[in-house]
């Protein structure tokens, strides 16, 4: 028998439906005998009682709420590391920004500021350019978790893949198309032989609701006379005719109105949705170089990357020139492995060392001293106690 003729139709299995089939059959398939008048429910009632098919390899799989049964992978897709540690790079140094770099630097960053006087930028004496550059360690690890949930749609007569046509795939053997490796991306996909029919919770099977506005009546009272089919002087009122009702116009005056749970059908089509989740998880490290710059403020700029890993899982860096990195890619390495082995997958990772410029300068104007840092590649500048904050003037 060809696969699609062991699938699964309304009009031939025993999936049929409920307008075909008796109330004690409808009873017990889907739990709920067709009523005979409609339901009450004009929104969607709570999840069905209805137990979940037990697929082997989702057990434990529940009807989606958003959040989903993580699935681990297996011990064979445990990412080990190839090749060796990078060689070591050992120019790690750049000399200071300059004087003239340094000044016109301040000069923009005081025009940037609406009430800043230009004029100490452009009339200050340095005293003094101190570097400071530090380093910046980042290690990236991109992984792949999956996770699965029942979800259900109206059933509109397609095709229903069901068990018949053979077990469903395990978890991590549905091949899926990896992204660009680095960025954070969701893919969603309809597991194979996962699917069924069962009656709709909401409607009873019935593909309608009572409608709330008029109680199922088809009619409401009427605004005008509120219902006494008068009006104040006393004549028949002409809004109802004097029935003291009007036609419902949330249902038309037919009583009910269409579930929306499934959109008037009766049924609803049942399967497990795989989601795959790709995450570039980023652990990053300023080194400490003590001089009183906010090290936050390095998250805005760029540096010059010294340094660059890829592999399928890194080495840590070993003999850097500032041990605090060293260490903290070693402590990133242990962190990842903790929080991602055997909950995900690890496709690649990528360390990146970037030394940032960072220059304290001391200056004199009008006497007085001051300082400030110019940073990062941009030569952005953090003046805390610029002189002349305030040129406005009131006429």
């Amino acid at each position: 028998m060809a696969a699609e003729d062991r699938a699964i139709r309304v009009s031939s299995q025993g999936y049929g439906a409920v307008d075909q089939m008796s109330h004690a059959s409808a009873e017990g398939y889907f739990g709920a005998i067709v009523p005979d008048d409609i339901t009450s429910a004009e929104e969607p009632s709570a999840p069905p009682a209805y137990p979940m098919d037990d697929v082997s390899g989702y057990e434990g799989t529940a009807l989606g709420d958003g959040g989903g049964k993580d699935l681990p992978p297996p011990p064979d897709l445990v990412t080990d590391r190839g090749g060796g540690p990078p060689l070591a790079q050992t120019d790690w140094n750049i000399p200071a920004v300059s004087e003239d770099a340094a000044k016109e630097a301040l000069i923009q960053y005081a025009a940037s500021k609406c009430c800043y006087s230009s004029a100490p930028a452009k009339e200050m004496v340095f005293r003094t350019l101190q570097p400071f550059n530090t380093y910046r360690y980042r290690l990236e690890t991109f992984t792949e978790s999956r996770s699965s949930e029942w979800k259900t749609t109206p059933y509109k007569g397609e095709f229903v893949d069901s068990f018949l046509l053979g077990p469903a795939p395990l978890p991590w053997t549905i091949q899926v198309e990896v992204p660009t490796m680095f960025t954070d991306n969701i893919t969603r996909v309809k597991v194979p032989h996962t699917s069924s029919l069962k009656g709709c919770h909401n409607c009873r099977c019935s593909g309608k609701i009572r409608c709330m506005k008029c109680h199922g009546r088809g009619k409401v009272q009427c605004w005008i006379c509120h219902g006494s089919g008068k009006q104040l002087s006393k004549d028949r009122c002409t809004h109802c005719r004097g029935s003291g009702r009007n036609r419902c116009n949330s249902c038309s005056g037919s009583g009910h109105k269409t579930c929306k749970t499934c959109a008037g059908k009766g049924q609803l089509l049942y399967y497990i949705e795989l989601q795959v989740k790709w995450k570039n998880n980023v652990f990053e490290y300023v080194a400490d170089q003590r001089s009183g710059f906010p090290a936050d403020l390095f998250k805005e700029v760029t540096g010059q990357k010294m340094f660059v890993d890829e592999q399928s899982m890194v080495y840590p860096v070993v003999n850097f020139p500032d041990p605090s990195i060293s260490q903290a890619s070693q402590n990133a390495l242990v962190q990842h492995h903790t929080q991602f082995a055997s909950t995900s997958r690890v496709l690649r990772q990528r360390q990146t060392i970037e030394l940032i410029p960072l220059t304290k300068a001391e200056y004199e104007w009008q006497g007085k001293r001051y300082s400030y840092y110019v940073y990062g590649d941009e030569n952005r500048v953090y003046a805390e106690n610029y002189p002349k904050k305030c040129c406005c003037s009131i006429m």
